[in-house]
């Protein structure tokens, strides 16, 4: 038994073994470059046992040398562990011709004496700024020069996907960020606050990417700063207002000093503040058709319904459960609940609702799962019929009705008496009260009193009078007591306020240290944000960016430090977005964002 177990060991060490040291053939490329750029496409064979590489057809490009061959190998030993790595690069130098979107085919290679191709890759090439030279210097994207950044050196758009929309019907609001300058940095930034829209913001689910794009005649580097879908509340012309920013851009200058030209290259660095707005975006949203079907619930989209039941045989007094599923893409959260008839001899019960939804750029996109229940209470057989769900679709632009199945159920009568007492907590049915005419009269034995004793002035009689009055006091007292407690409530939020927010700066600074940014930037948001909602009594849900200033000034906080406080949110929000140092700019986030609440500590009054 033992030497079948070492046999079985040794089996899945050795598959193991042959999983990681699998050959991979994998070809890279920059994802975008500029007519005339010179640039590498690398394939890369992880094995020394190769031979027949074969390029492909490479086309739109110029070869201006390759293939060159390196080898490259290591080895590592880890817990007296041996493992060795080795492999193959084949490089071409390229240099972009035209402007276009390109495909190079995978190369083929016989590795370990098996043939294998490589994935392909495919790059976009940009057109040269206009009025730019063909030197490959110019062909790149760069900080402007002088000691001012212009317009067109650094901007932000703000564009809708739809400008003529149905009241309801999702559209993306997306802020880009076109930048040439290498060095930038995002101090404040008030967005509008939506109005006359329904509005969720987009996560962003991967790392902040900086692409090279081609913008009116420039190559400029961009990344998208925030995404919202928006959903018109009303019909008529609605505006989105411009959103304004606040950014630092440091730029080099030349120094004369010789100081300066020995230590720092001739060159220092000047910050230079610059403030952007985004133009106001003109939404004309369009009414809902006229008739729309009596069991209109507000669902704009396309959407799907299907119902089910849990039981159609049961006896009085127990629960029957029907879900309903509205699925589909469109404004599922806003749409109203269909009415489910149930029969009036069953207590009805308020709905259940789960959203499984994700949004999308249509809009929500999932289930909306609803669960109603009802309990009969008299013995019969009844018909609930099908719930009829109207809505209006986007595609063909007109009201469609869908209509579930109906159900006939059967229902027995139950154990106990038909007519006993029914709890009834939703005032559904009369409260049934059964009582006895007359008692039976139960016979012991007769206690007689002497003639003349009287209760009146009896020690019973004045326990009936000190007894209420040592409870009242005592009641009193820890009444008083309690209302003290909760006239302290204030200071008991505050003192939470500050251990749950020390309790996430310590978590952010561990994942600084590991160096986790996703992460590290969502706990410093959730500690800032978590602080002041529970700092000033507001639930998060009900903070934003636009209202913070104001309740933060009603509670006596002083303009310069509501400043830092939105400051430290902007910069916790865009540094994930900024180029340059991340290290830097995490740490910098974690000093400030400390620095802040322990600033707001001593200043808000309650």
């Amino acid at each position: 038994m033992k030497k079948l177990i070492i046999i079985l060991m040794a089996l899945i060490a050795y598959s193991t073994q042959m999983l990681a040291d699998k050959v991979s053939f994998t070809a890279s490329a920059p994802d975008a470059v500029v007519v005339g750029d010179q640039f590498r496409l690398s394939y890369t064979v992880t094995t020394q046992k190769v031979k027949d590489f074969r390029a492909p057809s490479i086309k739109g490009f110029d070869v201006l040398m390759g293939p060159s061959r390196s080898q490259q190998s290591n080895t590592q030993i880890v817990n007296g562990n041996v493992t060795s790595t080795s492999s193959i690069t084949f490089t071409y130098i390229l240099m972009a011709n035209n402007a276009g979107e390109y495909t190079i085919p995978g190369a083929s290679i016989i590795a370990d004496g098996d043939q294998m191709v490589s994935n392909s890759v495919r790059i976009k090439v940009l057109p040269q700024d206009q009025g730019s030279s063909n030197s490959s210097s110019s062909s790149s994207t760069h900080s402007s020069s002088g000691t001012g950044v212009s317009n067109q050196d650094l901007f932000i758009t703000a564009s809708a996907s739809k400008t003529n929309v149905y009241e309801q019907e999702a559209f993306v609001l997306t802020y880009k960020i076109y930048t040439r300058e290498s060095n930038l940095q995002l101090n404040n930034a008030k967005l509008p606050d939506f109005k006359g829209f329904h509005s969720q913001e987009i996560e962003m689910t991967t790392n902040a990417r900086w692409t090279p794009e081609h913008y009116q005649g420039r190559n400029y580097y961009t990344t998208v700063y925030r995404q919202f879908v928006l959903f018109p509340q009303q019909s008529g012309k609605l505006y989105i207002d411009p959103a304004q920013f606040q950014m630092t851009v440091g730029k080099p200058v030349q120094s004369d000093d010789p100081f300066d030209a020995f230590f720092n290259g001739g060159s220092n660095v000047i910050e230079i503040k610059k403030t952007i707005s985004t133009p106001k975006i003109a939404i004309n949203v369009n009414p809902l058709p006229a008739g729309k079907p009596a069991d209109f619930s507000g669902g704009v989209g396309e959407f799907n319904i299907s119902s089910s039941i849990n039981n159609k045989e049961l006896k009085t007094n127990d629960a029957i459960t029907i879900k309903l599923v509205i699925s589909g893409t469109g404004n599922l959260k806003l749409i109203s609940n269909p009415e489910i008839k149930f029969p009036d001899d069953f207590e009805v019960y308020d709905p259940k609702v789960d959203n499984q939804v994700r949004l999308t750029r249509e809009g929500l996109t999932g289930n909306k799962v609803i669960e109603y229940l009802a309990i009969p209470r008299h013995a019969g057989t009844y018909k609930i019929p099908g719930v009829s769900f109207s809505y209006f679709d986007i595609r063909s632009k007109s009201y469609k009705t869908l209509k579930t199945e109906e159900y006939v159920i059967n229902v027995e009568k139950g154990a106990g008496n038909a007519d006993q007492v029914i709890a009834n907590f939703t005032n559904k049915e009369d409260l049934k009260v059964l009582g006895e005419d007359i008692r039976y009269i139960k016979q012991n034995e007769v206690t007689l009193q002497p003639k003349g004793s009287f209760f009146y002035g009896s020690m019973t009689y004045w326990l009936f009078y000190i007894i209420p009055a040592l409870a009242f006091i005592i009641f009193f007292i820890i009444y008083r007591k309690q209302a003290a407690e909760n006239a302290n409530v204030a200071k008991m939020r505050t003192k939470k306020a500050n251990k749950v927010a020390t309790k996430r700066m310590k978590l952010a600074g561990k994942l600084l240290s590991e160096n986790k940014k996703d992460a590290f930037y969502d706990e410093v948001l959730k500690a800032l944000w978590g602080y002041i909602s529970d700092k000033l009594n507001i639930p998060v849900s009900r903070l934003s960016k636009d209202n913070i200033e104001e309740k933060l000034r009603n509670h006596g906080v002083n303009e310069e430090l509501i400043k830092e406080f939105l400051n430290a949110l902007n910069d916790c929000e865009f540094a994930r977005f900024a180029p340059g140092d991340e290290n830097q700019a995490m740490d910098k986030v974690y000093s400030s964002s400390i620095e802040v609440i322990s600033k707001m500590e001593n200043s808000i009054k309650h």
